[in-house]
């Protein structure tokens, strides 16, 4: 009688376990549906790789435009706005994790140079927190402050996304100077083909894993997908193929196909832009030196100008004696 309570209790704190780590999970590992950009944070220390590549490339496949406009310069300490632009047809509509059809999300990484940060809200004219609005921006990691990544957000309502940037002071931050910097932008549209541990989201297209004969293809029930089995012409075997809820099928029964030839459409109507610009954080002293020589430029030009209609009195008053 002992023994079996003693195997009670301990099935009953083994159960209580396995709950308290799957919920556990669940708060660490978010969806990976809706988990960009923090797929790419938790997996790259860098978002740029040496090659200049941004890595949402790496999941998002398909290339498309992105555009970001900045000012030529900016004075020390001064807060300015980056708009980045990311374009697609706001009508179509993109396969979601659960097989349905959606509106396109958009996303964002902005790379500043070393100095340059995000601006507190306590330094935003009343303008700028307008065009703002309910937007919430984050550091790309600890100690990363000159990397902003936003997003997701709604496509219809941000196609362009304003960033609030200051600039630093390189009198106080001896990691500043009066350079030209480049700026790197990577903007998204819709969901990604690929997920970081390799594996294929619902939003890509499908291919055969052997080369034979379609033996039967079921429809799973529940979420729905397929179930393709292949009986392979080179060996007596069969090879299965599961495809999830979302692409459509464009093969039959009883069809040959062979290895990588397609299964599905491709479904995925976004992609993934980077861009870049660069930026002038301007001194100053040289505005004012520019300035400065601007000005004795203009009086020594007006004084030409008097001293030669002076010069002609002269040569008049000497014509008539």
């Amino acid at each position: 009688m002992q023994a079996t309570i003693t195997n009670k209790w301990v099935k009953e704190c083994w159960i209580s376990s396995v709950v308290v780590l799957i919920s556990f999970g669940e708060l660490s590992c978010p969806s990976v549906s809706n988990a960009y950009p923090i797929l790419a944070q938790q997996n790259y220390e860098n978002p740029r790789e040496a090659t200049g590549r941004i890595v949402c490339a790496n999941c998002h496949l398909a290339k498309k435009p992105v555009d970001i406009e900045a000012p030529q310069s900016v004075l020390p300490d001064t807060v300015f706005e980056a708009i980045v632009k990311i374009p697609y047809d706001t009508q179509i509509k993109q396969v979601l994790a659960n097989g349905k059809r959606g509106g396109l999300n958009v996303g964002a990484v902005l790379i500043l140079p070393e100095g340059f940060e995000l601006a507190p809200s306590n330094r935003l004219p009343t303008e700028m927190k307008e065009k703002l609005g309910k937007l919430s921006f984050q550091n790309y990691r600890p100690g990363k402050d000159n990397i902003i990544v936003v997003g997701p957000l709604p496509g219809k309502l941000y196609s362009e996304i304003v960033f609030p940037i200051l600039s630093p002071n390189p009198g106080t931050n001896k990691e500043a100077h009066f350079l030209k910097y480049p700026i790197y932008v990577g903007g998204n549209r819709g969901r990604g083909q690929i997920y970081p541990d390799g594996s294929k989201s619902n939003n890509t297209i499908y291919t055969a894993s052997a080369t034979g004969k379609i033996k039967r293809i079921v429809r799973k029930e529940g979420r729905g997908g397929y179930e393709i089995t292949i009986q392979e012409s080179s060996e007596d075997r069969e090879a299965i193929d599961i495809i999830p809820p979302g692409p459509e099928l464009v093969v039959s029964e009883g069809e040959f196909v062979k290895v990588d030839q397609p299964l599905t459409n491709n479904p995925n109507v976004g992609g993934f832009g980077q861009g870049e610009v660069e930026i002038v954080l301007q001194d100053p002293l040289r505005i004012q030196g520019l300035l400065a020589f601007f000005a004795s430029v203009v009086l020594a030009q007006i004084f030409l100008v008097l001293k030669k209609k002076q010069f002609e009195k002269v040569q008049l008053a000497e014509m008539k004696f």
